[in-house]
């Protein structure tokens, strides 16, 4: 227990000059616009207004350009990919490449069809992305790892997961986040394990997506995008699980859904301090 504690010292010292972006999200209102998944569009949005941003909710391509314009930081999430809402991804990234704000790209069920496959290709050719959040099958997937996926669930395999993330981020000269029982963040060299969270957060639909909001909206406040500001992304969404799971109000996945929302909604900086479980890998 020394041993980990004085690990996880060493592991997060030098970030604690950047433990302060949940306070300048809600200084700053950051406005976020999520290309994303129909099925748990109201609830990404809700999340992303909990922690203090402002979401912009659009798929259509005649006015993905404009919204980009306006944005601090752009989510692209393919779980209901269409050929609109893929024209809209392409058109908002490299508006956004040219703005110089953030992308951060989820691959929803990257693994579960051809047609899926093919748009992550373009939008990984055609777009500089700073960070890639995803499941251990979509990051092992992504990575060219072997994977058997469940739709858009993770799946199973036997993939090395920290090695997979960790060439992903140098492939692609990008963060990675890999959400799971523990999560992974890693630039492709340095690599942290995120031991925070609860098994409910996996039994409601979308907390991936909802992730994404989360990540989005703390790199936007960040001028250097630097992976201790998405390590705390996860930190911070990590804890919310934690708190709300252990409320005394919360009998089952629907009354832990909306208290999941609240404990964002509560969260300082100093929580996150507080509570974090870090590990430098």
């Amino acid at each position: 227990m020394e041993g980990f504690f004085a690990c996880y010292y060493e592991g997060v010292k030098e970030m604690e000059d950047e433990l302060n972006s949940l306070e300048k999200i809600k200084q700053e209102s950051p406005l976020i616009y999520h290309i994303t998944n129909n099925v748990v569009k109201n609830d990404v949005a809700n999340v992303t207004l909990a922690i203090g941003a402002s979401p912009i909710m659009s798929d259509h391509p005649k006015e993905a350009e404009e919204i980009t314009q306006l944005a601090s930081a752009l989510v692209l999430n393919t779980g209901t990919i269409h050929p609109n809402s893929a024209e809209a991804m392409l058109l908002a990234g490299k508006t956004a490449n040219k703005k110089g704000i953030p992308v951060v790209l989820d691959p929803v069920g990257v693994g579960a069809t051809s047609y899926r496959k093919e748009i992550m290709i373009r939008i990984l050719e055609e777009i500089e992305i700073t960070a890639i959040k995803g499941n251990a099958g979509e990051i092992a997937t992504l990575a060219g790892t072997a994977w058997k996926t469940k739709g858009v669930d993770a799946g199973e395999g036997e993939a090395d997961l920290v090695e997979s993330a960790k060439q992903l981020a140098n492939k692609h000269n990008c963060l990675v986040g890999l959400s799971g029982e523990v999560d992974i963040v890693t630039d492709g060299k340095t690599t942290y394990q995120v031991k925070n969270g609860h098994p409910m957060m996996a039994q409601i639909t979308g907390s991936g997506c909802m992730l994404s909001g989360v990540v989005g909206s703390f790199l936007s406040v960040s001028k250097d995008e630097t992976l201790e500001v998405l390590l705390q992304a996860f930190i911070s969404f990590a804890v919310a699980g934690e708190k709300a799971a252990n409320h005394s109000s919360v009998r089952g996945t629907g009354s832990f859904r909306s208290t999941f929302i609240d404990e964002l909604y509560l969260l300082t900086d100093e929580d996150i301090k507080k509570n974090r479980k870090v590990e430098e890998i």
